[in-house]
């Protein structure tokens, strides 16, 4: 009894994990769903988008500097002692002049002389305590280098959308590769189930000959063996797909926990469809949008430098309040003071020891280094459309022959299997045509990936991706 509920609950227990198994989140996801989710949750494609949120705020702080700049400063200074300041004792000094043009004597009828040395005053000037507040305002009137930076603000924002363009094509690249492959992969696990399935019904037929009499132990032992190959390399085949899965999930950055079910076919119309036009333009790819909108922000760079040499103007002002106290009364009645200053500055760049022309001569070389990657840029368009075209034209011819090869392997096994079933042939022209079957299979498949990857790699070259 005890055995019995025992195996109760563990028959409940195994249930009850079942259904936590179950009830993790399953994705059904088509090759465009999967490179959506890829852009949305991608790092790189994150981390390119928080990329133009750091530049938009970078064209704030630019924009800044040309709006007036309003600060406001207060200040309350304590002095235990007030610095003492040593002066000329000038009291002396005016009253012996006096006394002099005057021409009074002293007690003894002496004219009075001023002394050659009236010596010095110590005296403390100012409070114990000194409180000011106000405020200082000033606008910029004319930089050049800043108003430069206020015209590129389009073109940087324009440089970092094309860059997350660019980084979102990488990922649908990789994506559509990985997706296909597991594609194709699925198709071969099929054939292989399929071949598993010939050789199952072999086998039983192999053991009913051979209890009649016509076929020996050995024969039912082969196909034995075959068939255990079969099922090795199907084992095989889900280990890698399982694997690929795991990997697509990862570039996607799907958590591992989630199920991902791949819901798109392939077939060969598929691959032959959109390939007529072999027409194609530099700027329809993305790579190259990127450079000619990084030149443009080359040239800004250049003419910002230049207006360098330009002098700067601005205007300021303050105001201000201030009192003097010797006690800590500044909330009481008492005087205070008012100071302001309205004023304009103007900066005039006379020599920087040649750093201005440092400055333009590198953002000059740096734009045609841009350029030279353009022209660079433009070969290598050129280069990737002609090797694409040439890739798919043979992957294309390649499929339809191993096609054929298949369909023949197929053929020859099914009717050698019918000579054998009859008893006109062996055993071992059967393994024979398996083999070859299994070969031109796997060639099959193995040109129709890549022909998906051919085709991917085409329209990513002629930027029709």
């Amino acid at each position: 009894m005890k055995n019995y509920f025992k195996h109760i609950m563990i028959f409940f227990g195994s249930g009850f994990l079942l259904n936590i198994a179950g009830a993790q989140n399953t994705n059904e996801f088509s090759v465009s769903q999967a490179v959506d989710y890829a852009k949305k949750n991608s790092v790189q494609v994150r981390n390119a988008l928080l990329d133009l949120k750091i530049q938009k705020q970078t064209n704030r702080e630019i924009t800044s500097a040309a709006l007036p700049q309003l600060t406001g400063s207060t200040a309350l200074n304590y002095f235990p002692d007030i610095a003492v300041q040593s002066f000329p004792n000038f009291i002396s000094q005016g009253t012996y002049s006096v006394l002099e043009t005057e021409g009074v004597k002293d007690a003894n009828g002496n004219a009075i002389i001023s002394p050659s040395d009236f010596g010095l005053i110590q005296a403390q000037f100012g409070t114990n305590y000194i409180a000011n507040g106000g405020f200082d305002i000033s606008q910029l009137l004319f930089d050049g280098q800043v108003f430069v930076g206020l015209q590129a603000r389009k073109a940087s924002i324009l440089f970092y959308q094309k860059q997350i363009e660019v980084t979102e094509e990488m990922i649908q690249v990789n994506v559509e590769k990985i997706y296909y492959q597991l594609v194709v992969g699925r198709q071969q696990l099929t054939s292989v189930d399929a071949n598993i399935e010939r050789f199952q019904k072999l086998l039983n037929d192999t053991k009913e000959i051979y209890k009649n009499g016509f076929a020996e132990k050995l024969d039912v032992d082969k196909v034995s063996v075959q068939l255990n190959n079969l099922m090795t390399e199907k084992t095989k085949i889900q280990n890698q797909l399982d694997a690929g899965n795991a990997g697509l999930k990862f570039l996607m950055n799907m958590p591992q926990k989630e199920k991902l079910v791949l819901t798109d076919s392939l077939s060969e119309e598929m691959l032959k469809s959109n390939l007529l036009d072999q027409s194609y333009n530099y700027t329809d790819r993305k790579e190259f949008q990127l450079l000619e909108a990084g030149i443009k922000l080359n040239k800004y760079n250049v003419k910002r430098y230049k207006l360098s040499y330009l002098p700067t103007l601005a205007a300021y002002g303050n105001y201000y309040k201030n009192a003097q106290r010797n006690d800590f009364n500044f909330f009481r009645k008492g005087s205070w003071f008012t100071s302001s200053l309205i004023g304009v500055n103007l900066t005039i760049p006379i020599f920087d020891g040649f750093a201005k022309a440092a400055r333009i001569s590198k953002a000059k070389l740096e734009l045609e280094k841009s350029s030279n990657n353009l022209e660079q840029l433009k070969a290598s368009i050129d280069n990737d459309v002609e090797q694409s075209t040439l890739k798919i034209t043979s992957s294309l011819i390649t499929m339809d022959n191993q096609k054929q090869n298949m369909q023949l392997a197929e053929q020859v096994y099914n009717t050698t299997k019918l000579k054998y079933e009859q008893g006109l042939g062996s055993n071992q022209e059967i393994y024979t045509a398996q083999t070859e079957l299994k070969v031109a299979q796997n060639n099959y498949y193995s040109a129709l990936y890549d022909a998906i990857i051919a085709r991917i790699d085409y329209l990513s070259a002629t930027g029709k991706l």
